[in-house]
């Protein structure tokens, strides 16, 4: 079963209804039949247009309902389409961003899981391996990385879909990789390598406080698209970096080796196979565990 915990370790979420769906989809030979159309780019260009509709504003209450959304956390607005809702922005003062120069901050609201980069360039996301290469579709900026730390922030649906540079710095490079779009819920990797076939951009940042660091947004399933903004080679840390339109997605940070430690609670949640639920500008590692 899957388990999502706070920073005291408390169950929070176990088998929610979306990983029951995707446990269908994903683990049942009909379920897998109705992927293909699923993630396809015509029924993404369909589905994106009817929820940037005013016609998909009538799912907004139902959304709000299902999710028990708290429309206080929110700028008050009227929303046009779906999308608008689901991009919406926090009102002010809703997070706080920790600009400590010792920590490292979580760059949306997401569930958290860490896991060390070997000497290989090999890690595993919910039990399927990966490599930094695989990832990055860049075997040298990949092998910079070994024995540093990959940061996976999942994001549901029901959380804000805005996020925000994880530290000041300057943007040295960015990328692009196209792929098919799959759900970034862990239960689908019993059947498909995700992150290599999901949409993934990505900006390398020099930061001011972990040295060289990545950080990375994957798409995802039905639309999963991602809008990052123009910034500019210099930013700083909680400005926001951009957002997900509908589809759950997540953001992925890369450390170097000795740069950043996991906060231990993280690492321990994760060690036993526990995400941890985490909020937007929350310190979730720095250069000395917390």
């Amino acid at each position: 079963m899957h388990v999502v915990v706070d920073r005291k370790g408390n169950i929070v979420e176990a088998g929610s209804l979306q990983d029951r769906i995707l446990e269908g989809l994903y683990c049942h030979w009909l379920g897998r039949l109705l992927l293909k159309p699923l993630v396809s780019p015509a029924f993404s260009e369909v589905g994106g247009a009817f929820l940037d509709s005013r016609f998909s504003k009538i799912l907004i209450p139902w959304f709000v309902r299902s999710h028990a959304i708290d429309r206080n956390e929110y700028q008050k607005k009227e929303y046009v389409s779906y999308n608008d809702f689901f991009t919406r922005k926090l009102a002010k003062g809703v997070r706080r961003v920790d600009m400590s120069p010792d920590a490292l901050v979580s760059p949306c609201d997401s569930r958290v899981s860490v896991y060390r980069i070997t000497k290989k360039s090999r890690f595993s996301i919910k039990n399927t391996r990966y490599t930094a290469k695989s990832l990055l579709e860049d075997q040298e900026l990949a092998r910079e990385y070994a024995g540093g730390y990959v940061w996976v922030f999942r994001l549901c649906v029901d959380d804000y879909h805005r996020y925000i540079y994880a530290d000041s710095g300057k943007v040295m490079g960015i990328g692009w990789i196209p792929g098919i779009l799959h759900t970034v819920n862990p239960v689908a990797n019993d059947h498909f390598p995700i992150y290599k076939e999901n949409t993934r951009e990505y900006c390398v940042l020099q930061s001011e406080n972990f040295g060289e660091m990545i950080q990375m947004e994957v798409g995802a399933m039905l639309v999963g698209r991602i809008r990052n903004h123009s910034r500019g080679q210099a930013v700083r840390r909680g400005w926001e970096k951009g957002r997900f339109e509908f589809g759950g997605s997540t953001v992925i940070l890369m450390t170097k080796k000795g740069a950043a430690v996991p906060d231990r609670d993280i690492l321990d949640h994760s060690r036993q196979g526990w995400e941890t639920k985490v909020r937007l500008g929350e310190r979730v590692g720095g250069r000395t565990p917390c």
